[in-house]
């Protein structure tokens, strides 16, 4: 059982820092509520059960080759500036009381997929602290424990995805519009800060290596 709540605990400390999946939740959350900023960490899941699977069967190698690794930091540029640039626009012009209804739940639970199985950092993360901790299990543990653990890991990841959405659909009903507009407003820069990273790392990649 500690064993098991260490892994909790990993996959809980791995999804806390803020990246473009939290402040989408955070954007969605305080547009739509609860549900949609949920989706939005459900979406990004998704991705993360198939990057686990990637690792598990050791394809995640075919992403060390440049010419991939310069393919999906553009992805990443293109879709994060493009999620952020309508995030912008969406607190720009759509009112609070009218926001709820703003997006469909397929939408929420896409641009979390989208985001997640498309940005590096998910990538980096499933490729190296995972795929060491899955060699760590792999070594010390059956097939059964490997599944059990790998399990707690997301479990934790899910909490901290609740957590999100909990809070920003608090924040929603506590805030004013103007302060959830300029919340939007942040959230959708930061998204367009990460966009742009990318895209600097892959011009790095393909111009000055």
């Amino acid at each position: 059982m500690n064993i098991w709540i260490s892994h909790f605990l990993l996959g809980l400390s791995l999804a806390a820092p803020i990246g473009p999946i939290n402040a989408a939740q955070m954007d969605r959350g305080l547009k739509g509520g609860f549900l949609h900023a949920w989706l939005v960490g459900l979406g990004a899941m998704a991705a993360d059960g198939i990057f686990m699977l990637l690792v598990y069967f050791g394809f995640i190698h075919f992403l060390n080759i440049p010419f991939m690794k310069t393919f999906l930091l553009l992805f990443g540029f293109f879709i994060l500036t493009y999620i952020g640039v309508e995030s912008l626009i969406a607190a720009g012009k759509t009112g609070m009381e009218t926001r709820g209804g703003s997006e469909s739940h397929v939408k929420s639970f896409s641009a979390g997929f989208v985001m997640s199985i498309s940005t590096p950092l998910s990538i980096l993360f499933w490729m190296g602290i995972y795929g060491s901790v899955l060699a760590d299990m792999i070594a010390k543990y059956d097939a059964k424990g490997v599944l059990l653990y790998s399990c707690a890991i997301m479990a934790g990841i899910m909490l901290w995805d609740v957590a999100m959405a909990l809070a920003a659909s608090m924040f929603r009903r506590m805030l004013t519009e103007r302060l959830i507009k300029g919340i939007s407003v942040i959230s959708g820069l930061s998204l367009i800060g990460f966009g742009l990273y990318f895209g600097y790392e892959a011009c790095r990649i393909l111009f000055f290596r």
